[in-house]
């Protein structure tokens, strides 16, 4: 019996970005399957955080376009491009640093229902139990019940990366975007994080990783692709990206192990 053909519920077709007279991104054609982990890996300056600032509509390709499910991207609007369920987690942690650990993961929660979110709906948080107890369970999952009441100002820079999660994770994407989702973790931090996102998974969320830690990317990837100076150079099996000559090349030598 032949195998179906994959779903692809992500296409950058042939996306250009050109800042003046720098070109950040050249032909970058990328395809991510639904339901699988796909990493974007790369040397710093290689254009990964521009790749997905495109996707989410924060910039416009020079050319090219994005395509989610069928739906062109290029043009809207990155609120209307979250509603179309797409959500990511930045390098630089985006949270609510007045609001409680718990508020912050409600007030998504609360956009999603009603299509926007006002500060004076947290008011009546405990008439809202389905949206509380979903949080709950989220903050369980991340290992932090017990900074519920902490305002997530006083948050370390990980556990703010932790809180980003949960509050995207509540808008339940079809596709997650995980820019360095485990920068400024430790270890243990780090694979209570892997642990989760292994969870997403098997729950079919699509998700694409930028990350640096090769130990995240070949614990969690299904595929990898490789950028250098704004182009695709390599895109394969986690296997077949730890063997590639290119691949090692654009690490200037260095192991990708």
């Amino acid at each position: 019996m032949a195998q179906s053909e994959p779903n692809i519920i992500l296409h950058a077709a042939d996306v250009q970005k050109q800042f003046g007279g720098l070109r950040a991104l050249s032909d970058v054609d990328l395809q991510v399957e639904e339901g699988k982990t796909h990493a974007i890996i790369g040397p710093n300056g290689a254009g990964k955080s521009t790749l997905l600032n495109v996707i989410i509509g924060r910039l416009p390709p020079t050319s090219g376009a994005v395509i989610f499910d069928g739906t062109v991207l290029t043009g809207k609007q990155p609120h209307e491009i979250n509603q179309l369920g797409i959500s990511r987690v930045f390098q630089t942690p985006e949270i609510f640093p007045d609001l409680t650990v718990l508020q912050n993961v409600m007030a998504p929660a609360f956009a999603r229902r009603d299509g926007a979110f006002k500060i004076n709906m947290l008011r009546s948080v405990d008439s809202e139990t389905e949206i509380r107890d979903e949080a709950l369970s989220l903050l369980e999952d991340i290992g932090m019940t017990g900074r519920l009441e902490d305002n997530a100002a006083s948050l370390s820079r990980g556990d703010k990366r932790r809180l980003e999660l949960a509050m995207c994770l509540i808008q339940r994407p079809r596709l997650l975007l995980l820019d360095e989702p485990t920068a400024g973790m430790s270890r243990h931090d780090t694979n209570t994080t892997i642990d989760l996102l292994k969870k997403i998974k098997s729950r079919g969320m699509t998700k694409v990783i930028i990350e640096h830690d090769m130990h995240v990317v070949f614990s969690l990837a299904d595929k990898i692709s490789v950028l250098a100076q704004g182009r695709i150079i390599a895109s394969g099996l986690p296997q077949e990206i730890k063997e590639d000559p290119r691949v090692q090349e654009a690490y200037l030598g260095g192991s990708v192990e």
